[in-house]
């Protein structure tokens, strides 16, 4: 056994040993420690280098409020993970672990200078010493600092593990399963409510595992808490264990991640490493108890220094004693506690140090019986040990003089500067908190969520006001759901409720120049510091925090943040409420990526959507491409074909006779109700109050800014009833923008909106046979000019099928879209293209409609646009009422720069040598001036069309509207480009192939 492990203590399993490395030197633990206290447990209490001094540093805790002893852990190839908390971490048999921030080893580490040369690093040095000169920034400061950053070292491998994600829906959800946590559990589960009980924990108990000598109503209470937990599980309560809460939502969603796998020397077979729940609950109960707050004063930050508690609960749960010649130093009733517990275990306690006056008479008396030194009103100015701490200097204190010091030897120093309840959590509820000047802390009080807060992260001491709280906590949530679950009490011996005072810092006989009293550890961040920054001019809590990085460290500011503010509030002479407490902000610990991403990487990186058709396109031997979430075919090879071959047999095909092509991924709004006419004229720059049932007619959507957001052609299918389309990409974003509008700026129009892009399958035809392979399969409409013209649409049937039928044309050629419903789209599909084999139909991709549309000038938004194109740009003057009263994007339209002249508007080029421009290559109208030319535009699309007989392309020109029949060049790598700007309109002007 280990020299620090005490026999018959603690719960892990000393008759299973565990082997694992820390720096590559292996270490035996028992089966149920953390890498801390099996390190602890072999003497070891050098984990470490901080962040900025690099000084040497230890665990301070034993949860995850850890700021110091981060390491990496290895699991094999690919398993790598830095800045992982040694005291939450545990061992299995083979876990590689390794100290961080070091160069070129753990306890002669080079960045160490940096501790010597302190007086150069103070509050706000990075804004003082990088401002000049102005050129070092890039070639010496950046270089520097991005070397310098970050503790850990990111992983370089591929991570081999995978991540799930699940939905929870629960009556109550309570965070916590210490004594709180668990009682209100106990109420809370009656008459069938759906109760879950999280805890970041490997096993249920908190402070319970750490404080065995309580009796609950007659039982030890490790007794008791076996019992407790066997109970609440025949009630139906899920105990979540290794689940941490990680954000509180809004509506009572909570964010929470479990550990699976971190804790196991065997991955079983498909089982992720971490699983996301969002966990919806009608209500909460926070009980996240207290977090012991460490003292400031000189050497605080040594390997050996550490909180009371936590040393307690090392002894206790772990059976790891982590000193043998202790000094306790103390500002609070609990460290006596854990003095007596580590005197009853076999450890010399060298003193119990108290900054109070006065103390209770029994915890003198326990300490008498003992044979513990007590010093009283003396406060501690400093600690000696290199890698760990051999002294503490300490003095007493009369009437605010500190006087003569003297030195006490020890091996640890366990302090505490008393709790402060956990509030995170409720903050992210957007809570109020009120300040409580007998505790010296800031409570909960109001919060906007069905949440309530129980036991010590209220305020409250002892495992018998904790229990009775949470029941009584337990009870309200209950009796919120309609529940009257009975009244409960607990009664709890030997039980150690405490008080305390709190101190800014320590008393010192130091000059406060030299002092390193320590605040946030692993930032370094000194209370010297937080003076410093109050002395520069900065007031407000959040300002200090930026200023000097307290709390900022990955432990969010659990130990630092009170401490900072009562220094913050002392240098600033007022009381804390008015300094302010910083944001905190989710998650509660930090989270791996993996967790966040859950099932989204490799192929599941982002949804991909397919339509009905997609089969039938992949069956057919289609090249498909990503359009947003949506695959879609990109054009149908044939043997022998590239895309460039394929592309032009499509659209000869379609030109010449007929084509087929799958639109399902259009974009597709159903807007209805009284007002939807209304709507429509203020949303889109076209009118539609004299667009008549049964037509349709192109719609163009600006932003208010004026520029072109999106586009699709509508068709009004009764008086009442719009069925709009957009792009692709743009479905959700128009209709968040349309629901936007209708909510916030006209909540008087009475219209719905509801997203039908996955109601219908459409298919598009198009081509001179296009009316004479539909007409023979449509009822109820004939398809001629006279009865149903260009720009109509109806609801019939087609094939025998329900459908939306809408005359319009991407093409230029004779076109129709029909709609049906989406689970008859490949029907339909197989349908048209049996029927069409008559005149050599051809299935035709996304590249061929691109070439199409381009012939005929018709423009992509996105692709032709780029955020800064306005209708007048594009050419589409004609598609903005002139008469409307208001549109989105009316007075933007208005503004000075969107009318100047000189701005880049759609045209089309030809090149003079017939060769084919690459997209986005730049434009200048004179290619013989100086580099860097002038770029006056660039070209949005370009194609080889058969029907022109030669490359086009469409582009945006400076003043390009007023240049026809000019010259432009466009510059690339190998020569130079002449090309002659030309209407955007290539094929059939006059619309001529659009008659039946």
């Amino acid at each position: 056994m280990s020299q620090f492990r005490v026999a018959g203590k603690g719960r892990v399993d000393t008759g299973r040993l565990v082997t694992f490395t820390f720096d590559g030197k292996p270490y035996k633990g028992a089966q149920g420690d953390t890498v801390a206290s099996a390190l602890l447990a072999n003497g070891v209490h050098l984990m470490g280098r901080s962040f900025k001094y690099h000084r040497p540093r230890g665990a301070v805790a034993a949860g995850s409020e850890e700021p110091n002893a981060l390491v990496g852990t290895r699991r094999g190839k690919g398993r790598f993970e830095p800045n992982t908390r040694a005291t939450v971490q545990e061992i299995w048999q083979g876990l590689e672990t390794t100290s961080q921030n070091k160069y070129p080893s753990l306890k002669w580490d080079i960045g160490a200078v940096n501790d010597a040369a302190y007086m150069l690093f103070s509050a706000g040095f990075y804004y003082k010493t990088f401002m000049w000169p102005k050129n070092f920034w890039h070639k010496v400061y950046e270089p520097f600092i991005r070397a310098a950053a970050g503790l850990g070292v990111s992983p370089t491998e591929e991570d081999p593990d995978h991540y799930a994600s699940r939905y929870l829906h629960c009556d109550v959800l309570i965070v916590g399963a210490g004594p709180s946590g668990l009682a209100a559990a106990r109420a809370a589960a009656v008459d069938g409510l759906k109760v879950v009980l999280v805890d970041e924990n490997p096993e249920a108990g908190g402070t319970l595992l750490s404080e065995p000598q309580a009796q609950i109503d007659g039982k030890p209470a490790w007794d008791w808490l076996a019992a407790e937990v066997e109970a609440l599980k025949g009630l139906g309560v899920r105990i979540m264990t290794r689940t941490t809460a990680i954000g509180y939502y809004h509506q009572n969603m909570i964010g929470m991640v479990e550990k699976l796998t971190d804790h196991l020397p065997e991955l079983p077979a498909d089982t992720p490493r971490e699983r996301m729940w969002r966990v919806r609950a009608g209500q909460v109960v926070l009980a996240q108890g207290a977090l012991e707050k460490p003292l400031v004063f000189h050497g605080n930050d040594r390997p050996g220094v550490m909180l009371a508690g936590s040393a307690q609960t090392y002894l206790n749960r772990y059976g790891v004693l982590v000193g043998k010649k202790p000094v306790i130093l103390t500002a609070h009733d609990s460290a006596w506690y854990a003095a007596f517990d580590l005197a009853d275990a076999g450890a010399r306690v060298q003193a119990i140090v108290d900054t109070r006056d006065t103390v209770r008479e029994d915890l003198l008396a326990g300490a008498q019986d003992r044979g513990i030194k007590v010093k009283l009103a003396h406060t501690a100015t400093g600690t000696t040990g290199r890698l760990r701490v051999n002294s503490l200097r300490v003095n007493p204190v009369k009437g605010g003089t500190v006087g003569d010091g003297y030195t006490i030897a020890c091996d640890a120093v366990l302090m505490s500067g008393g709790w402060t309840p956990s509030l995170h959590l409720f903050s992210h509820t957007k809570g109020s908190l009120t300040w409580d000047d007998d505790l010296t802390t800031f409570l909960p009080k109001d919060t906007p969520e069905d949440c309530v807060i129980a036991g010590a992260s209220r305020g409250l001491w002892g495992i018998e006001a904790v229990l009775n709280d949470g029941a009584e906590k337990g009870r309200e949530v209950a009796a919120a759901l309609g529940k009257a679950p009975a009244t409960m009490a607990y009664a709890v011996e030997a039980d150690r409720p405490g008080t305390g005072i709190t101190h800014k810092e320590l008393p010192t006989d130091r000059s406060p120049g030299k002092a390193k009293a320590f605040v946030d550890y692993q930032n370094d961040v000194t209370a010297k510091d937080l003076r410093l920054a109050v002395r520069e001019g900065m007031r407000s809590i959040e300002h200090v925090k930026r200023y000097t990085t307290n709390g900022m460290a990955t432990d969010q500011g659990k130990m630092s943040n009170i401490n900072g503010l009562n220094i913050a509030a002392d240098a600033l002479g007022k009381k804390q409420p008015q300094v302010g407490l910083t944001t905190f902000r989710p998650p509660y610990t930090p989270t791996s990526f993996g967790a966040f991403a859950g099932y989204h990487r490799g192929e599941h990186f982002e949804v991909t959507r397919k339509t009905q058709i997609d089969g039938w396109a992949e069956e057919n031997g289609a090249v498909f491409e990503p359009v947003g979430q949506w695959r879609r075919a990109w054009y149908f090879p044939k043997a022998g074909e590239d895309m460039d071959a394929a592309v032009r047999r499509e659209c000869v095909a379609t030109r010449k006779s007929l084509g087929i092509f799958d639109a399902s991924t259009l974009g597709k709004i159903e807007v209805k109700g009284p007002d939807a006419v209304e709507f429509m004229n203020r949303m889109y720059t076209n009118p539609w109050t004299k667009l008549a049932p049964g037509r349709c007619r192109y719609g163009l959507l600006c932003g208010d800014d004026g520029f072109i957001r999106d586009d699709g052609v509508i068709g009004r299918l009764s008086d009442d009833c719009f069925h709009v389309t957009t792009t692709t990409g743009g479905a959700a974003r128009v209709l968040n923008m349309m629901e936007d509008y209708l909510q916030t700026e006209w909540p008087d129009l009475n219209v719905w909106l509801t997203s039908t892009t996955e109601q219908w399958s459409t298919v598009a035809l198009n081509g001179p046979n296009a009316a004479k392979l539909l007409g023979g399969l449509v009822e109820g409409v004939e398809l001629t000019d006279e009865t149903f013209p260009h720009m109509s649409c109806v609801e019939c049937t087609v094939a025998g099928m329900p459908a939306r039928l809408f005359r319009i044309s991407f093409t230029g050629e004779i076109g129709f879209e029909v709609n049906v419903p989406a689970p008859m789209g490949r029907k339909l599909w197989e349908t048209l293209w049996e029927a069409g084999q008559q005149y050599d139909i051809c299935a035709y991709g996304t590249e061929t409609m691109h070439v199409l549309r381009a012939e005929k000038g018709y423009i992509i938004v996105g692709q032709d646009t780029d955020g800064t194109v306005t209708p007048y740009d594009a050419g589409m003057g004609w598609a903005v009422g002139k008469k409307k009263p208001d549109f989105v994007g009316m007075r933007g339209l208005a503004r000075p720069d969107l009318v100047a002249p000189g701005r880049k508007q759609l045209v089309g080029l030809l090149t003079d040598d017939q060769s084919r421009l690459e997209e986005g290559a730049q434009i200048v109208f004179d290619p013989n001036q100086p580099v860097p030319m002038k770029m006056v535009g660039h070209v949005t699309s370009s194609y080889h069309s058969d029907a022109v007989g030669r490359p086009i392309a469409l582009a945006l020109v400076e003043g390009g509207h007023d240049k026809m029949g000019e010259t432009v060049h466009i510059p690339m790598p190998d020569r130079t480009i002449a090309a002659k700007i030309t209407s955007t309109i290539f094929v059939d002007p006059e619309n001529a192939r659009l008659k039946i």
